[in-house]
């Protein structure tokens, strides 16, 4: 009797074992409502098709001449985002470069990030020449809005207006 009390025993253990480990491998139930997270592939779909909105936007709402248009393909074609190859190059967690390596890593993402904005302003400069006032007007209000909206946000309202805000170098005029 005790050696089949131990047998039935040993087998609700394992079955419950069994059970657990089941629950274990089964994808997580997903709330009610919620979506999955989006594939890079579908991110950079979106991206792109928010990005060609915007600028379809923006030139729909400069009314450019039949003159203009060579210039705005001309920016369009030097501002184009590259499309991400799915090559990411071999990274080292930061913990484990030494302190030069770290500095030659910033100064390498700095250097791209120059010769990024380089292009763009030759292009932006290129294209804004050519638009009247009234467009660069527009072309000011939204032709490079941050898509964060990081400039709406945090205080930063107002630079390069001639404003000036107080927790950032102190450069204004302090009342009171």
């Amino acid at each position: 009797m005790n050696i089949l009390r131990k047998s039935i025993l040993i087998g609700f253990t394992v079955l419950g074992m069994a059970a657990a480990h089941a629950q274990e491998t089964q994808p997580a139930p997903q709330a009610h409502g919620a979506k999955p997270h989006p594939t890079r592939e579908q991110m950079q779909a979106k991206m792109a098709d928010m990005y060609a909105k915007r600028q379809a936007r923006l030139h729909d709402l400069l009314k450019l001449t039949t003159q203009q248009e060579s210039a705005w393909a001309n920016y369009q074609a030097a501002i184009k985002p590259a499309a991400f190859d799915g090559q990411r190059p071999e990274r080292k967690p930061m913990n484990q470069l030494t302190a030069p390596e770290r500095l030659n890593l910033a100064l390498d993402m700095t250097k791209k990030r120059v010769a990024f904005l380089e292009t763009r302003v030759k292009a932006v400069s290129a294209f804004y020449s050519q638009l009247n006032p009234a467009q660069q007007t527009l072309f000011d209000e939204h032709g490079l809005a941050n898509p964060r909206g990081h400039w709406k946000h945090h205080g930063h309202r107002g630079w390069g207006r001639g404003e000036h805000h107080e927790g950032w170098g102190g450069s204004a005029p302090r009342q009171g």
